[in-house]
């Protein structure tokens, strides 16, 4: 019993299997590939903007508290020059602070660049696989209505063997007409073997 089931499955799994291939046209899966992809570019687009944004504005920030470091860096020079050591003291000291921030700036900066170029070389990338599916697009859809000319060929080829079939058949049929004796004498030897 469970055998028949099995082969049962297996026989409605392989009918809807060829039913699925018969509804897929491969020229419309190929449009529908690429509008996929189209899609995914315009995503990706988006993405790089925005990462590019975040690379932008972390590089200012880099830059700003650079700015601020040699900022503090010549207060506390004109101080010691002026003589008073007080106020190049605390010069030097937010230019410590500073330095730290400066660290976690420089971090965030290679991180946000980093991942500025990786979005870059993925566009790069899409655009290209886009641009050659595009290319091949054609030579697919070129092969296909070559397939389905010939598999139309094949049908009326079939057809044409089944017509000549016919014909002999025809040809037969035509021969014991033309030839009632000889229709008779088969008929009558016919009856005796049976």
């Amino acid at each position: 019993m469970a055998g028949i089931i099995k082969r049962f499955g297996d026989i409605m799994s392989a009918n809807l299997n060829a039913l699925l291939d018969k509804a897929e046209d491969p020229e419309k899966m190929v449009d529908q590939y690429l509008r996929n992809l189209e899609s995914d570019l315009g995503k990706v687009k988006a993405e790089t903007a925005a990462v590019m944004a975040e690379e932008t504005k972390c590089k200012r920030q880099l830059d700003e508290c650079n700015e601020e470091i040699a900022k503090m860096q010549r207060y506390a020079e004109k101080a010691i020059v002026a003589g008073n050591d007080n106020d190049a003291r605390q010069f030097l000291e937010k230019k410590q602070q500073l330095t730290s921030k400066q660290d976690a700036l420089q971090k965030s900066y290679d991180l946000a660049h980093s991942n500025a170029v990786k979005m870059h070389e993925m566009h790069d990338k899409l655009v290209k696989d886009i641009s050659d599916l595009n290319a091949r697009k054609d030579a697919i859809k070129a092969k296909m209505a070559v397939a389905k000319t010939q598999e139309r060929l094949n049908k009326i080829g079939n057809s044409a063997a089944g017509a000549q079939n016919n014909m002999s058949a025809f040809a037969k049929m035509e021969e014991k007409g033309l030839n009632p004796e000889q229709a008779q004498i088969e008929a009558f030897y016919a009856n005796i073997r049976g």
